[in-house]
Parts: structure tokens; C-alpha cells; sequence
């Protein structure tokens, strides 16, 4: 083995861990923050140059944003998370066109967000365009995560790299390649639940931090063999009735969209200040209240592109903001806002592995929009499957499975694509998908399942065989 490189990897490894574990203190003195009994946000605000932007030469969208991206406009939003939340980090999201456009208003950001990362401790991430992996071979995807991690290394100084990649869709190759190659530990790579979501969709993983399996991203991974130590972790928080439809018609409140919950767009453009406020604080409730009590923890996440200051307005956008996170103290006055990489590294310390999670959650919709109020959603995810069962509450109707998707089955992710030939649907669906997309997702009684699926659920769950 090359003495040189290993001299550079115990270094960088001292360094990391250095890092990590300053980065875990709320402020100086303080105990380092661990998983259970707390409540996390994790927020990204992302710096791009066009709206679909895969890599430095593949846009998928001509417009310039340059424009919509002005030194105000991300302070404003910086200063607005920090108004009632003075001790909270986030992490900074860059594309590599972002990371690279010489233009004034690029190089002021830059220096301006390193100015955060020096005095707020924010992380400054990669974030690899839109859904790489839908467009670009597993290598280059790999290539220009190093390329941008150096750009970032050298743009901070000191030593310093991101905990974490923001990536939309990666798959399980290069999360494996973060972790062996890069030592990155932590990735946004899964939204959760989406299909037919910006062009593309992927489907079928838990909503929570787990262990990726080298066969799917969607996929926990079910033992040592197909163990990827990078903890997946979701971008967007989804209202959980909203996110069992496919799909979109609209952001309006008479229309549906499967991402709505904490996203600006979805919730608060879509809905204006006031209903938007409340469905936001609705979906952060499942998470911190019920799923507080069930899990022992709650987590919230987000990301919020820096062009909203232009394209819907700097007054709505920011006061979005500033009520959502004073909101959020007021009414959850322990929340810790901490970067991506922070939450994964405090998740994985206290997960080896995937076999001690077991997430739950129940929610009854908010009564606007499509988060019908009539309805009672449960999910159970652990590292064997998922499971959904959906009920009228109202009318108290039986619950039925609306979701059973099995990880101890193989799985396979799409070969590599290319731009001219997109792979766009990395979803994972067996048994039955939410989404109700095939014949054989129409809802079913547990007792109506096949025996093998209902002795799996009774191994974790027998008290659903006896309400």
C-alpha cells in the first residue's frame, strides 16, 4: 500500500473526525446531541444556474437564472432562518455550474456562504443537478462528486469538506463511492414516495435515515454483503396522505400533489401564507408529535431553491420562511436545526447498522386541499418491508393495505443511462405500491395477503392480526 496515501487518509480521517465531533454541540459546552429524545429540521437552500441543470453541459431547461441569484436575495433568506434561530446551521447546496460561474454575482454568493460556514458552522454541500442518475452513466456521476468536493475543499480552506452530498436521486454505486472514496458517510439521495414528480420517479424506500443496499438506493440493505455505509436520508418531508397519489395536477389547494408538506412551492406558493402555514405545521406535527411518541425522535427536512427570492418575491418567500422556523421553536421550543451531514452522523453513531429501526407513524389528514380529513394513514418501515394501511375514520371502515413493499426481496436498478436515453423510473414496488399504478395494488385486508407476506408482518407486527 502506497505509505503517501495512507499518511493522506489517516489525516483526512483525523481531520473528519475533529469536525464531526465539534459539529455535534448545539454551542460550546454543551453535550454532543444524540438521536434519541431530540427533534431535528435539516434545511438546504440550493444555488443553481438553470432550473433541470444534470451537470456542467447537460440542461434539461435553457433558462438563465443568473439573475434570480443576487448576493440580497441569499443573505435575505440566511437572515430570515436566523431571525428567532440564532444557534441553527444549514447546509448550502451548490451545483457544479454554481460552484464554477465566474459571474459577480456567482463569486459574491460564494464568498458570502463560506462567510456563514465560518460564522454560523453551515455546511457547504455538492448538490450533483437534477436527478443525475436518471441522465448520466454511475462514473461520471462519481467523478464530478470528487471534482466538486475539491472545488468546495479549496473554495473554504482549512481543510474543510462537506459531511454530506445533496443529490435528489444517486444510486447505490455512488453512494457506495462516497463512502469508500470520498469518506462522505451521508447523502440526500431519495425523495420519499415520489413518482411522476419532475419527469421522473423513484418509489418504495423507507421515509427515514437507513443503510442503502448495493442493489437499489431504494433498498435497505439487508446484511453485510450488500452493506453501503452512507446513510440515505430524504429531502423533502411529504404529508403522507398527500404522498400516496402519483404524480401532480397543480399546486393549487383544488388540485393534488404528492410532494406537498414542508416544500415552499407545493405548500406555501401553492396555497398562499396562511393555509400553506398550517398544512406545514400539520405535516411537521405527524413527525414531532405521534411520531415523536412512536420513534423516540423526529426529523424534519427541506430544501428551498435561492431563485424563490425573485420568482415569487422576496417579501412572500422570506416571510414563508421566518414563520415556518419561528413557528417551529415556538411550538417545538427543543428542535435542532443541524446540516444534513450533522443529522446523518448522529443517526449512524447510534446505527451499526439497519436492524434496530423500526419507524412508525399515523396521521389523520389535515382536512385542506388533498390531505383529507376523513382519512387515517399508518406505516410501519423497517428493515424487512413497508407497510401502509389506510382507513375512513369517518365512516370507520376496515384499514386495507395500501403499500407492501418487501426488502427482503432482490432488487435491481436500471443500467446506466445517458442523456439521450434517460432511465426514468428508479422505483422499487413488489407486492403492493401506494400509488395504486398496477393491477395488483388495489388494497387488500391483511388477512387477504398471501400467507408467506401476512407471517412476515406477524414477525414484527402481531398485534395488527388481532384488532
Amino acid at each position: 500500500m502506497n505509505s503517501a496515501w495512507l499518511k493522506h487518509r489517516v489525516v483526512l480521517s483525523l481531520a473528519m473526525l475533529f469536525i464531526w465531533g465539534a459539529s455535534l454541540k448545539v454551542k460550546a459546552g454543551d453535550e454532543p446531541l444524540t438521536l434519541k429524545g431530540n427533534r431535528f429540521v435539516t434545511f438546504c437552500i440550493m444555488i443553481r444556474t438553470t432550473p433541470w441543470e444534470v451537470s456542467r453541459d447537460v440542461k434539461l431547461h435553457p433558462r438563465d437564472e443568473a439573475s434570480w441569484h443576487s448576493l440580497d436575495g441569499v443573505r435575505s433568506l440566511r437572515e430570515a432562518f436566523a431571525k428567532n434561530n440564532p444557534d441553527g446551521r444549514l447546509t448550502w447546496g451548490f451545483t457544479l455550474n454554481a460552484l464554477e460561474d465566474q459571474r459577480q454575482n456567482y463569486r459574491e454568493i460564494r464568498e458570502y456562504v463560506v462567510e456563514c460556514q465560518k460564522k454560523y458552522h453551515d455546511e457547504i454541500s455538492y448538490f450533483p443537478g437534477y436527478f443525475p442518475a436518471m441522465y448520466l452513466p454511475r462514473e461520471r456521476i462519481n467523478r464530478e462528486m470528487s471534482e466538486a468536493i475539491q472545488i468546495i475543499s479549496k473554495l473554504v480552506g482549512n481543510g474543510y469538506r462537506p459531511q454530506s452530498i445533496i443529490g435528489g436521486f444517486l444510486s447505490a454505486d455512488n453512494l457506495k463511492y462516497l463512502a469508500e472514496k470520498e469518506n462522505i458517510h451521508t447523502a440526500h439521495a431519495v425523495i420519499w414516495s415520489q413518482h411522476n414528480i419532475d419527469g421522473g420517479g423513484a418509489d418504495g424506500s423507507p421515509s427515514y435515515p437507513f443503510y442503502p443496499s448495493s442493489e437499489h438506493f431504494c433498498k435497505p440493505a439487508q446484511g453485510k454483503i450488500d452493506f453501503i455505509d452512507c446513510v440515505n436520508l430524504d429531502g423533502w418531508t411529504m404529508d403522507f396522505i398527500c404522498a400516496r397519489r402519483s404524480g401532480s395536477i397543480g399546486h393549487g389547494i383544488d388540485g393534488y400533489n404528492s410532494r406537498r408538506g414542508v416544500g415552499p412551492i407545493e405548500t406555501y406558493i401553492g396555497w398562499g401564507l396562511d393555509l400553506g402555514h398550517r398544512e406545514v405545521m400539520h405535516t411537521q406535527s405527524i413527525h414531532f408529535d405521534k411520531g415523536f411518541e412512536l420513534n423516540n425522535f423526529g426529523w424534519v427536512t427541506n430544501i428551498w431553491e435561492a431563485q424563490l427570492v425573485h420568482e415569487v418575491g422576496k417579501e412572500f418567500i422570506c416571510k414563508a420562511l421566518e414563520m415556518w422556523v419561528t413557528d417551529t421553536k415556538k411550538r417545538w421550543p427543543d428542535t435542532h436545526f443541524v446540516t444534513f451531514g450533522e443529522f446523518g452522523e448522529i443517526w449512524r453513531k447510534e446505527n451499526k447498522s439497519n436492524n434496530d429501526w423500526n419507524y412508525k407513524f399515523e396521521e389523520r389528514g389535515s382536512g385542506l386541499g388533498d390531505s383529507y380529513n376523513n382519512l387515517e394513514i399508518k406505516w410501519f418501515m423497517n428493515k424487512s418491508f413497508r407497510l401502509a394501511l389506510l382507513r375512513d375514520w369517518h365512516n370507520n371502515t376496515p384499514a386495507r393495505v395500501i403499500d407492501f413493499t418487501r426488502y427482503d426481496l432482490k432488487a435491481q436498478e436500471p443500467i446506466d443511462p445517458t442523456p439521450q436515453k434517460p432511465a426514468k423510473d428508479w422505483s422499487l414496488m413488489n407486492r403492493i405500491n401506494q400509488k395504486g399504478l398496477r393491477e395488483q395494488d388495489k388494497p387488500k385486508l391483511l388477512k387477504e395477503l398471501a400467507e408467506n407476506d401476512q407471517l412476515l408482518i406477524k414477525k414484527y407486527y402481531p398485534e395488527l392480526f388481532t384488532e
